[in-house]
């Protein structure tokens, strides 16, 4: 008789970190289960148990029928400007989810992943690792800190094997075009395209840490197959400035089609898109998971940016 499939719940299995982890997770023979909105198309290879993240109900049924070995706890409104416009909404999807599954794997041998955010260092100095200290500064960001916490808490009181896998910036061809990245690259897409003069961003002075999606979540399989639960930081070592994302893809988008246009022909800046509080430069060490987890990134900063302008121009419309 065959053995039977590990199992595996993801929570937040439509947003890019979903879909790249439901891909290497049937690569690796689990039968995958996703907890979506009722709204949501069938993914092939996934079982999907709907429900909204701020209905309890819904996500201890999907809990109760997956019978999970793992659960990636991946939801969120995760956005962090959108935060400072609902910080109820925000604060309720990022934490009380994360307490059900706590309280349900109690006792029952249950692996969980949460997914901690780089945002949470807010302004502490960098580079960022494990030992640093949390210095939020948006409601996204403290409610995400509040979720590390309980992580921590349910490890010592209750002996839950529970990881925070504090995740510097991943971006990749998936992102949704809210985000700074796939809106720069997208609007790269259009200039080049002809169906633009402009690219309108924010502050081009904040640094970030970027990875490509695909390398964090092999690391965060590989948080839950360790013997002991712990925390950790991945991080691609490097900080790029929002304008060097400009440059790289404007870079890119010059050699995939043969132009030679100047980005700062193109990219204004508009004090709308500032946030009420900036997070200034994040630049993560993730040491511990490299000497641990045995984990590298495998993309590189314009590997990654060169990626996403190349599905930009190819693909997207």
């Amino acid at each position: 008789m065959a053995a039977s499939k590990k199992k595996a719940l993801i929570t937040g299995v439509t947003g890019q970190d979903g879909s790249y982890l439901v891909e290497l997770l049937l690569e690796k023979g689990y039968e995958v289960h996703g907890f979506a909105r009722r709204k949501t198309k069938d993914i092939p290879g996934v079982v999907l148990h709907f429900g909204d993240l701020a209905d309890g109900a819904a996500l201890r049924q999907a809990l109760k029928e997956s019978e999970p070995a793992e659960v990636y706890n991946l939801g969120a409104q995760s956005h962090v400007g959108a935060s400072f416009l609902d910080p109820v909404h925000t604060t309720r999807v990022t934490y009380e989810p994360l307490l059900t599954i706590l309280e349900h794997a109690r006792g029952t041998g249950m692996r969980i992943y949460q997914a901690s955010s780089s945002e949470m260092f807010g302004d502490a100095p960098p580079p960022q690792n494990e030992r640093s200290p949390f210095q939020p500064r948006s409601p996204y960001a403290i409610a995400k800190v509040a979720a590390h916490h309980l992580v921590r808490m349910h490890r010592d009181a209750y002996s839950t094997f529970a990881v925070g896998g504090i995740l510097m910036n991943h971006e990749s061809e998936r992102r949704p075009p809210a985000f700074v990245t796939r809106k720069i690259t997208k609007g790269v897409a259009r200039v080049f395209r002809g169906e633009t003069t402009e690219l309108v961003l924010g502050n081009l002075d904040a640094r970030r840490d970027w990875s490509h999606a695909s390398d964090m979540v092999r690391g965060m399989w590989l948080m839950l197959q360790q013997e002991t639960p712990r925390d950790y930081v991945l991080a691609s070592g490097s900080s790029h400035s929002v304008q060097d994302f400009v440059e790289a893809a404007f870079a890119a988008a010059n050699e995939i089609t043969g132009s030679n246009r100047a980005w700062r022909d193109y990219v204004k800046t508009d004090p709308r898109f500032l946030r009420p509080a900036e997070v200034p430069y994040l630049l993560g060490n993730a040491t511990r998971a490299c000497e641990e987890l045995g984990w590298r990134p495998e993309v590189n900063f314009e590997g990654l940016v060169r990626r996403m302008v190349a599905w930009d121009l190819n693909v997207s419309r």
